[in-house]
């Protein structure tokens, strides 16, 4: 079903929508729910994670990331920040990240059928803010180039990209799966990453 929907977005020149919160249970109506939804964040807030922020080319006529039509033969690129990115497959080389299915920036992703990580840097917490709220013009003074494969932005600053094509996309409670298989891929020669936990960004020590 996730797949067919990225097929559809890819071809649809309609608007972006999320796609609905499911309703899903693990237990009974009248069932207690095994698991705290706020224990479940403190308890895996503990495990530490780098940071990213999956970024997508701009698919002509489709609406800009403010929501209002874009002009004809132009877009505005899309990106999110993302928590949880992670290396998949060494051969085929294949990457994931997760997405909730609720995300109006992962319908731009999906209609463009490509997308970048980018491995923030120990000094781009201000940028991963950026990217992490809802709305607005996020790439507004942010330098980027154009990854060599997918055109999708690489910015400026971060520790290492890798350039993907969505290659699978699987449904995972009230998140997507997505993995893409990667295309190309390069690393700065210095500079520590931006790490997240307990609920703050931190970095690397001796």
């Amino acid at each position: 079903m996730a797949a067919a929907a990225v097929r559809y977005l890819r071809t649809s020149g309609g608007p972006v929508e999320a796609l609905p919160r499911p309703e899903l249970r693990c237990v009974g109506a009248d069932e207690r729910a095994p698991v705290d939804q706020g224990e479940f964040r403190r308890v895996l807030g503990n495990f530490a994670s780098g940071v990213a922020v999956v970024t997508a080319p701009g698919a002509p006529g489709a609406p800009a990331a403010s929501g209002a039509p874009a002009s004809p033969g132009e877009a505005s690129p899309a990106g999110f920040a993302c928590q949880s990115f992670s290396s998949l497959s060494l051969d085929p080389p294949l990457v994931a990240f997760m997405v909730g299915r609720t995300s109006t920036t992962w319908p731009r992703i999906a209609r463009a059928g490509v997308f970048c990580v980018n491995v923030l840097g120990a000094d781009q917490g201000e940028l991963c803010r950026r990217f992490a709220v809802s709305g607005g013009d996020k790439f507004a003074g942010v330098a980027y180039d154009a990854a060599p494969v997918s055109g999708a932005p690489r910015l400026t600053g971060a520790v290492a990209w890798i350039d993907c094509t969505i290659h699978a996309v699987h449904t995972g409670g009230d998140h997507l799966i997505v993995v893409g298989r990667v295309d190309a891929l390069g690393a700065a020669d210095a500079g520590d990453p931006l790490l997240f936990h307990r609920g703050r960004f931190t970095r690397l020590r001796d």
